[in-house]
């Protein structure tokens, strides 16, 4: 098997994986009652956390055999992955409006990537270190605070995101210059780069599962594989030197796939905005969920009629019942 036909292989498996890891990280936000950032008492909670090392480990390695131009937009299949395996396993439709948003934020992503002109290896200097790792906690503090402060829960689970995105498209970062600079000889030298790198993927992580809670599949997955990549691919065109291919036209052409695909994550923030929260979702209705498990927290309105049995537990911005 040839170099490149093997790190195109181990770019889909990749996919997969995380495909398989943010489906199951679906289900634990949608049945469990606990924590919304670490249900670490869920065992499948768990299988999540090792398909997500898993599509981390087989995405290195892919990058060790191919070009960054090629299994970066190949990583952008996670969400066109994802959906029909969540309709085959575990019963989650996709309408034809979050399809319409996947597919174009996949297609979107993918040119902009394909456009994007790799440089000559080059590390991170220790002052540019530290300002991004100060300049990525405050984009990412702030973009927390804002999803607590939003009142739907859709718009609030793709800040939320949004910000796993942004940690994990860092991370990745710091991988790339963690790995130019690491020597068998001194293991321990870039111990504060492997450090900066556990914490913002372990922060990504735990913001992409709180990602989940009320919003289905579709948008906050999208929104974390589209901002990723254009996060660390941000980084590499003003620190690492990387450009566009094709001069201006490539600039332009970039643009035009950067508006593609934030339509791609507008369509399917509307489809879970406009959808209501107790409707099932149908064979080609708009929408990628079922209805709200027992115990999932849902904006909801006023309940019409008497309900003499219904207990209702309130929460802040969500309400569970049983009747």
């Amino acid at each position: 098997m040839s170099p490149l036909l093997l790190s195109v292989l181990l770019a889909l498996v990749s996919a997969v994986a995380y495909a398989a890891a943010a489906i199951v990280q679906e289900r634990v936000a949608a049945s469990a009652a606990g924590p919304r950032y670490a249900p670490l008492r869920t065992p499948v909670w768990w299988v999540s956390v090792l398909l997500n090392g898993l599509g981390a480990a087989l995405h290195v390695a892919a990058l060790a055999y191919g070009p960054l131009s090629l299994v970066q937009p190949l990583g952008a299949l996670t969400i066109v992955f994802a959906l029909p395996m969540a309709a085959l396993f575990v019963g989650r439709r996709a309408g034809q409006r979050a399809w319409r948003g996947a597919l174009m934020a996949t297609v979107g992503l993918a040119g902009l990537l394909s456009l994007t002109d790799g440089a000559e290896p080059r590390s991170l200097a220790d002052g540019d270190r530290w300002l991004l790792t100060v300049c990525v906690f405050g984009v990412v503090t702030v973009l927390f605070t804002a999803a607590h402060l939003v009142g739907r829960s859709a718009l609030r689970s793709v800040v939320l995101a949004a910000a796993a995105g942004v940690s994990f498209g860092i991370a990745s970062v710091f991988t790339k210059s963690v790995a130019e600079e690491w020597t068998p000889e001194a293991p321990l030298a870039e111990w504060t780069g492997l450090l900066v790198l556990s914490a913002l993927a372990v922060t990504g992580l735990l913001l992409s599962q709180a990602s989940y809670r009320g919003a289905g599949l579709a948008a906050p997955l999208a929104t974390v594989t589209v901002v990723n990549p254009v996060v660390a691919a941000a980084v590499g065109l003003t620190l690492f030197g990387e450009s566009f291919r094709y001069g201006a036209a490539g600039t332009v052409a970039a643009l035009i796939c950067g508006a593609v695909a934030a339509g791609g994550l507008i369509q399917l923030t509307l489809d879970r905005m406009t959808v209501p929260a107790g409707a099932p979702s149908a064979s080609g209705s708009e929408g990628d969920a079922a209805g709200p498990e027992v115990r999932q927290g849902v904006d909801v309105g006023a309940v019409p009629g008497s309900r003499p049995n219904l207990e209702v537990e309130v929460r802040s911005r969500a309400v569970a019942g049983r009747s």
